[in-house]
C-alpha cells in the first residue's frame, strides 16, 4: 500500500513550508532515507528524507510552493501502483489550482489550437504561478507544452514558450488566426514570488525600524594590536590559532565588554527590559538564501579560539542550510561586518527585540602625531546601533569606547 510523504515540521514554531526542490522524479526507485526534496523555512531549509523504499508515485505539491506541515507532498509505492491525491484539504496546497472546466465546442480559437496546447476531454490544468505569468506577458497558457504531473502546465513551461515563441495555429479558421498573435511580446519584466526567507527577513527589518527609537554611533580605533596579534597566530605553527581571523577578535571583545553595559546586552519589550546573565551572541551571516544570524550561546564564557571555531561552524550550517532553527534565535546582542565589502561607515538594523547592534566596518589610513611627527596607522570603524527607548547615548558610547580600547590593547584582553 502506498505510503504517503508528509511536509515534515522542522522547527518547533514552524506551521507550514515551502518545497523548495524535488532531488527525484516521478517513477524514480528511491530507497529509505534517502533524500527526495529539500524544504524551505522562514529561517532555514533542510534536506527531507524518504519514509521507505519504493517508488515515487506522484506529486502533490510543485516546486515553489507553500503547504502546512503534516500536508502530504508525494505517494511512494510500488511500480504500478496507483493512487489519488488525498481528499479534502490535504489533498494538495491552498496555492493549486483546480482543474477548469472543459471549453465548450463553439469556442473555435482554442479548439483549432495546436497539440501543443493542454485541452483535454477532463479539463485544462495549470498551476497557478503559470497562469500568473502568462497573464502578465499576455500569452495563452493553454499554447505552452505541459510538463507537470498529470499534464498541468507549470510556470517553467511558459517560460519555454516565452523562449521558443508561441506556435502558429494549424488548419485554425481565418478568423482565428488573423485574432492571434504571430509571436509572444518581448516581457519588459519578470516577476517572482519573494521566497519565504526574504518574507521574513522585511517583516523583522519594517517592525525593527517602525517600532524602535534607532540612532547610530560611529567611532573607529587604531587596529595595530589586532593585526600585529593576527599576524602573529598566522605564523604559528601547530597551535591550533593560525584560522583566526579579525572577525573572531571583535566577537570576542564584544563579547567580553558586554557584561558591563547590562542595557545593551538586553530585550526591550514594551512595559520591561530582560538582562541577560550571559551574552547570546548574535552574528550575522550572508547566505544564498538570505541574512540569517546565528547565536552563539554565553558567549562570555568561552574562549578565543571557542568563539572562533564556533562561529565558522555556525555560518556552514547557515549557507548549506543545515542549522537549527532553534539556533537562529535567542540572541540577546548581535555583531554584522561589512568590512571586506569595504564599507567605511553604516547603520546596521538592530533585530528585536534586541536593543543593540555592532556594525563592523573597514580599515582605513588615518594620521596621528608621534614625537612631533605625522605618522599613518590602520583604523577600524565601529558603528553601534541602539534602542533610545531602552539606553540613553552616553552608556553606547562608553561601550564603544571600553570596546575601542579593549580591542587597542588586545593581548591585555587575553589575560583578563
Amino acid at each position: 500500500m502506498a505510503e504517503m510523504v508528509l511536509m515534515p515540521q522542522k522547527g518547533v514554531s514552524d506551521e507550514s513550508a515551502v518545497l523548495a526542490q524535488w532531488l527525484v522524479k516521478e517513477g524514480d526507485t528511491v530507497k529509505k532515507d534517502q533524500i527526495i526534496f529539500t524544504q524551505e523555512t522562514g529561517k532555514s531549509s533542510y534536506e527531507c528524507e524518504s519514509p521507505a523504499d519504493g517508488v515515487v508515485l506522484k506529486f502533490f505539491v510543485q516546486e515553489g510552493e507553500e503547504v502546512n506541515v503534516g500536508v502530504p507532498v508525494c505517494a511512494i509505492g510500488q511500480a504500478g501502483e496507483t493512487v489519488e491525491a488525498p481528499a479534502g484539504d490535504a489533498a494538495a496546497p491552498a496555492a493549486e489550482a483546480a482543474p477548469a472546466e472543459a471549453p465548450a465546442a463553439a469556442a473555435a480559437p482554442v479548439a483549432a489550437a495546436p497539440a501543443a496546447a493542454t485541452v483535454s476531454a477532463d479539463g485544462f490544468k495549470a498551476s497557478p504561478r503559470a497562469k500568473m505569468l502568462a497573464s502578465e506577458t499576455g500569452v495563452d497558457v493553454k499554447l505552452a507544452t505541459p510538463t507537470g504531473p498529470d499534464g498541468r502546465v507549470i510556470e517553467r513551461d511558459v517560460k519555454t514558450l516565452l523562449k521558443n515563441g508561441v506556435p502558429a495555429a494549424v488548419e485554425a479558421p481565418a478568423a482565428a488566426v488573423a485574432a492571434a498573435p504571430a509571436e509572444a511580446p518581448a516581457a519588459a519584466y519578470e516577476d517572482k514570488p519573494l521566497p519565504k526567507i526574504r518574507k521574513v527577513i522585511a517583516e523583522n527589518m519594517h517592525k525593527s525600524l517602525s517600532e524602535m527609537a534607532q540612532l547610530t554611533l560611529n567611532r573607529t580605533f587604531d587596529a595595530t594590536a589586532i593585526m600585529e596579534y593576527r599576524k602573529l597566530a598566522k605564523a604559528s605553527k601547530g597551535m591550533g590559532v593560525e584560522d583566526l581571523t579579525i572577525n573572531d577578535f571583535i566577537l570576542f571583545a564584544v563579547a567580553r565588554t558586554l557584561p558591563q553595559f547590562p542595557e545593551l546586552n538586553a530585550h526591550y519589550l514594551g512595559d520591561k527590559m530582560r538582562y541577560f546573565n550571559g551574552v547570546q551572541l548574535g552574528v550575522a551571516v550572508d547566505t544564498p538564501r538570505g541574512l540569517l544570524v546565528p547565536v552563539i550561546a554565553n558567549a562570555d564564557k568561552m574562549s578565543l579560539v571557542e568563539i572562533s571555531k564556533a562561529v565558522k561552524a555556525k555560518a556552514a550550517q547557515c549557507k548549506d542550510g543545515t542549522i537549527p532553527a532553534s539556533e537562529l534565535s535567542g540572541g540577546s546582542f548581535t555583531v554584522s561586518n561589512l568590512g571586506a565589502a569595504g564599507i567605511e561607515s553604516f547603520t546596521p538594523v538592530i533585530n528585536p527585540p534586541q536593543t543593540g547592534i555592532l556594525g563592523v566596518d573597514t580599515f582605513t589610513l588615518r594620521p596621528k602625531e608621534v614625537n612631533g611627527e605625522i605618522k599613518y596607522y590602520k583604523a577600524m570603524g565601529l558603528s553601534l546601533t541602539f534602542d533610545h527607548r531602552a539606553l540613553d547615548g552616553a552608556p553606547a558610547a562608553n561601550f564603544l569606547k571600553a570596546l575601542a580600547e579593549r580591542l587597542e590593547n588586545f593581548s591585555l584582553l587575553l589575560a583578563m
